[in-house]
């Protein structure tokens, strides 16, 4: 029988508890399931020391994803160990851009008849992880304002149909109306491909293609294709700013002529001050970072 060990978050609301114990009953049918519950990375840390090989699936969204890549990462057991997921945030881009269903039962099902495969993974020159998606610039400020819209919109109907996800966009408006342009140098494996004599709106660095709840913000990135989705927009005047928040609210922003797509494996941004977005933690300001690709960094069970 197969063992797996699940983690949730110790805070998780009466509303996630039900459903979890709904993804439990599936996987109880055909595996053995220990259950332990962190509320800060001490306790995550203990818990991965004692997972013993068993399959790790993380029951929570984008942000508990990202917690335990980080902690395997940083005990150097992320290549030795198999991550599945149950999405139970609010977010869900991971799950969103690789298949993973966002019913938590269906997902259970995935975590007992999928497939294990390597997907890649961000790396900063500090050591530090990033799962799904990077951006600065404006991206960020939407971020920022959009975590608590999401907050509020995703009160406004029930269960997976409300509008938190509208809060991205919403947090992409508010910014455009206010935001600087940056004048960065973005570099990409080595090679300058917008420098600081043209500002931009933001930069967006994919691993995985959604952020802020399902927008495509890189459409075309891929966790398992060895490549970053660079995004630059220079859409900098005001009526550009409008356009292009438009056109990413229709998944139609990298048809524009002020926006740039390109792909590689590292990428450096440096120039005026600006924050960013990790996985939608904001930090910052910073002047320059710099990201590599690490291919095949870990395994994750995934649709067939």
């Amino acid at each position: 029988m197969r063992s797996l060990l699940v983690i949730t978050n110790a805070e998780a609301g009466t509303s996630d508890e039900e459903r979890l114990a709904e993804a439990l009953a599936v996987l109880r049918q055909e595996a053995s399931v220990e259950v332990a519950k962190t509320s800060n990375p001490g306790e995550l840390d203990g818990v991965l020391h004692r997972a013993g090989g068993r399959t790790v699936v993380v029951a929570g969204g984008d942000g508990s994803l990202h917690a335990v890549v980080t902690a395997l990462h940083k005990r150097r057991e992320l290549d030795q160990t198999i991550l599945a997921l149950l999405p139970m945030g609010t977010g869900n881009d991971f799950a969103r851009g690789n298949d993973i269903p966002l019913d938590v039962e269906e997902a259970a099902r995935l975590v007992l008849s999928g497939e294990a495969r390597e997907v890649d993974l961000i790396v900063d020159e500090t050591g530090n992880v990033v799962v799904n998606n990077v951006h600065v610039g404006v991206g960020a400020q939407a971020s920022r304002k959009g975590a608590k819209w999401k907050t509020r919109l995703g009160a406004v109907g029930v269960g997976k149909v409300n509008l938190g996800k509208l809060g991205y966009p919403i947090g992409a408006v508010l910014s455009a109306f206010h935001p600087p342009s940056w004048r960065l140098r973005v570099e990409l494996d080595g090679t300058v491909v917008n420098d600081v004599d043209r500002p931009v709106l933001m930069v967006a660095i994919g691993n995985g293609g959604n952020v802020g709840g399902g927008t495509e913000l890189n459409p075309d990135a891929d966790t398992e294709d060895g490549l970053l989705d660079v995004m630059i927009s220079r859409a900098v005047k005001p009526a550009a700013k409008l356009g292009y928040v438009a056109g990413l609210r229709k998944g139609e922003h990298d048809q524009r002529d002020d926006v740039v797509t390109l792909r590689g494996t590292s990428v450096k941004v440096s120039g005026d001050e600006f924050w960013l977005s990790a996985d939608g933690e904001i930090s910052g300001p910073e002047r320059s970072r710099s990201w590599r690709l690490e291919r095949a960094a870990y395994t994750m069970i995934l649709p067939r």
